[in-house]
């Protein structure tokens, strides 16, 4: 066990004790994870019928003070370090887009912190294909695509392609709302979550945009980093915006790759009193100060952090 020396002075000059790590006191951690978001889904090359669904966005879990985790969600309860442990932190990556016409994009990674586990976005779809299942649902390919399914207190579906005479996908789902369905254009990215446990708000978890075409009719990615979805004939897919967790716009036939998920992020908030952690050299992280707290933003990488 991990010992604290402590010095005492009196008038028989200095003398040393040890304490027992287990006699700091317990603190809490709040925390907001984001997985990885998920890659689009491509049309067919030379018909415009036939368009790819974006991506959804990664799940969004948080338990910073009322803030709200994706899907409709509570917020979460935060973890409780009792002076001394270690604790796992895992930044999920996001999904490629897909490389060819006609196919799915690849759903985006897990991110954890300790006992909490984010699910990576699900991928857009190909043609009269569902969406991917993930924290927030992909987008469902043109001519009968569904959209998949969010996972419960991290994220919202995604919206469904459609058929003849347009033939444009939907769009991925976001931490905050469902993906469009498609109409007269492409299905937009459901829209992320604000939160502010680095000490400003920042929205993250949009969804992707579905493939349209041409000029006007692409889906556009949802707040907080979604990707816009391709034009058939005149626009590129983009991807997520990394760190955000946001999923990826769908590709067409003529416009490849489709976007890839962005990045996910963990973020932690606890009193500067506490210390800081020892992080293992696996993680990317900054250390910055809100108030009497400490906050520390993971961007990449997958290791231990250990209070001591």
């Amino acid at each position: 066990m991990a010992v604290i020396s402590v010095t005492r002075y009196g008038l028989g000059g200095s003398k040393s004790r040890k304490l027992s790590a287990a006699a700091k006191q317990p603190f809490d951690v709040s925390f907001l994870v984001i997985a990885g978001g998920g890659g689009g889904g491509a049309g067919q090359v030379a018909a415009y019928q036939e368009q790819g669904g974006g991506a959804g966005a990664g799940g969004y879990r948080n338990s910073y003070l009322s803030e709200t985790s994706g899907g409709g969600g509570s917020t979460e309860t935060p973890i409780t370090v009792l002076g001394v442990g270690s604790y796992t932190v895992t930044v999920g990556a996001g999904g490629a887009g897909a490389s060819a016409g006609n196919q799915n994009g690849a759903a985006g990674s897990n991110s954890v912190f300790s006992t909490v586990t984010s699910t990576g976005g699900g991928y857009g779809s190909k043609q009269a294909t569902t969406g991917g299942t993930g924290g927030s649902g992909g987008g469902g390919g043109a001519s009968g695509g569904a959209g998949g399914s969010g996972t419960a207190n991290q994220g919202y579906g995604g919206g469904s392609g459609n058929g003849s005479p347009y033939g444009f996908g939907g769009g991925g789902g976001g931490a905050g709302a469902i993906g469009a369905n498609a109409s007269t254009t492409a299905g937009n990215g459901g829209a992320g979550l604000a939160s502010s446990i680095t000490g400003s708000s920042v929205t993250r978890g949009g969804g992707g945009g579905g493939a349209g075409y041409g000029v006007g009719t692409q889906g556009l990615g949802g707040s907080g980093g979604g990707g816009d979805g391709a034009g058939q004939s005149n626009t590129t897919p983009d991807s997520g915006t990394a760190n955000t967790g946001g999923g990826g716009g769908a590709g067409s036939g003529y416009y490849l790759p489709a976007g890839s998920g962005g990045s996910g992020i963990v973020i932690l908030r606890f009193p500067t009193t506490a210390g800081m952690p020892t992080v293992g050299a696996g993680l990317t992280y900054t250390d910055t100060t809100s108030g009497s707290d400490t906050v520390l933003t993971f961007t990449a990488g997958s290791d231990t952090i250990t209070w001591s």
